[in-house]
């Protein structure tokens, strides 16, 4: 069974944002992640994992948060002293929260350029953060319109021409099934590269249940594979989030 993890950007908005990290606990989550946690004080969240024994799975490079403007310029041309301005200060945050892995986000960007201030970019990112597992994350353009990553066989011969040890994959099963319209498969292709798992129903974005994707059958897949990390629930919960819960107890059987 895969270990799971709470996205508290997400999950349990029903209350302040440092009470989310107790009631992830108290839910049966043992590990969470922040999108962009820039907001809050670094050494109160610190406080929070410790408190509640969580492990802290992933944060993004910024921008600082979540309500609007850009997604990352890791790919914007022109946006090079930018982008390592921000990836400075996301690696003073996870100085603190200690991630286990900082996702860069490439921001939108299309062409050749934009490809090559990509690739300068995350050698440079892998290479002023060496004991830092960084991932990309290919993002579906109906959420994400004009976002630089948006196909799977384009993050692995990203990840190929970078070529740094510290550098993998993000998948997200709810952007997979949008882009390839068989998550399954994409699993089984791209699955390897993996170093993150993310999850939300798809249609909607709501809980990991039923819909386009056989849950069971993915999570078993995953198994199967030899995944050893976190898989993440990053989706918008119909209700409250420990309403909507029920999946997670299915999934643990």
């Amino acid at each position: 069974m895969p270990r799971f993890a709470a996205n508290l950007t997400f999950l349990f908005t029903e209350l302040p944002f440092l009470e989310r990290f107790g009631a992830a606990k108290a839910a049966g989550f043992d590990a969470v992640e922040v999108l962009f946690p820039y907001d809050f004080a670094a050494q109160e969240m610190r406080a929070r994992l410790v408190e509640h024994d969580l492990a802290f799975v992933l944060q993004n490079t910024p921008p600082p948060n979540w309500a609007g403007g850009d997604r990352g310029f890791a790919a914007v041309p022109g946006s090079e002293a930018r982008f390592r301005t921000d990836f400075d200060r996301c690696l003073r945050y996870a100085g603190v929260l200690k991630p286990q892995h900082i996702h860069v986000m490439a921001g939108r960007a299309q062409g050749a350029v934009a490809r090559a201030a990509y690739l300068r970019n995350l050698r440079w990112a892998c290479a002023r953060a060496p004991g830092t597992t960084l991932t990309i994350e290919p993002l579906n353009g109906g959420d994400m319109p004009g976002y630089f990553l948006n196909d799977f066989a384009q993050a692995a011969e990203i990840l190929d021409e970078v070529g740094a040890p510290n550098l993998g994959l993000q998948f997200d099963a709810y952007h997979a099934q949008i882009l390839t319209e068989d998550v399954a498969g994409a699993w089984e292709t791209y699955g390897h590269r993996a170093v993150h798992v993310q999850i939300a129903g798809v249609p909607g974005r709501h809980e990991p249940r039923g819909g386009a994707v056989d849950w069971p059958g993915f999570f078993a897949a995953v198994d199967r594979s030899g995944y050893a990390g976190w898989v993440s629930a990053e989706y918008n919960p119909e209700a409250s989030t420990t309403e909507g819960l029920g999946w997670l107890a299915a999934a643990r059987g």
